[in-house]
């Protein structure tokens, strides 16, 4: 699909606030892809679709991860995780999108993983900083992704554990284990 109807599939399906945090993941993804070695074009495309599914009904985000032998124990964790996989499967099995390293960085943005690749770093910071972002510690993460993908993350992991600490909420496992394989890379 060219990219004109692929960022029209994606606006319909968000309302106009999100569509412009789309946007500025978008325009973000590519600025870190230039800066730090990776692939413009695959950061635009995964950063188009990387919250497609995100106001889609929860029961049918749940339905995608139940009937596609997706992870079923983030059907335990925030409804919050849902988006990035169902949406993953939507860009692969609706967007005829092919290529693992798009599908992950989509698969990703939220939780990371152990063992993120460069373009997954990129999405899922992207997301965190891109301009239009506005809570407590953003700044840090901005000024961070200046010399570092690796601990710009970090402070971003770091900002949403204590997010879900101070709301009571449980933590998704993958993400304390991506935020300690980054510490990891930072001290090697």
């Amino acid at each position: 699909m060219k990219r004109e109807k692929l960022i029209a599939a994606v606006k319909e399906q968000m309302p106009e606030k999100r569509w412009l945090h789309t946007l500025g993941v978008m325009e973000t993804s590519v600025m870190l892809a230039k800066r730090f070695g990776g692939d413009p074009v695959k950061a635009d495309l995964a950063a188009i679709l990387h919250d497609y599914c995100k106001y889609w009904p929860v029961q049918e985000q749940a339905k995608i991860i139940r009937e596609n032998a997706l992870p079923q124990d983030l059907l335990d964790f925030d409804k919050e995780l849902w988006h990035s996989h169902a949406g993953a499967f939507i860009a692969q099995s609706q967007f005829g999108i092919q290529d693992e390293e798009i599908l992950d960085a989509i698969r990703y943005h939220t939780s990371g993983r152990e063992g993120m690749t460069l373009l997954d770093k990129i999405v899922c910071l992207a997301d965190y900083m891109e301009p239009g972002r506005e809570f407590p510690g953003v700044e840090l993460i901005r000024e961070e992704a200046k010399t570092s993908l690796e601990k710009a993350l970090v402070v971003g992991f770091d900002s949403t554990i204590r997010f879900l600490i101070e709301k009571g909420k449980r933590i998704y496992p993958l993400t304390i284990l991506t935020r300690n394989d980054l510490i990891q890379q930072i001290n090697n």
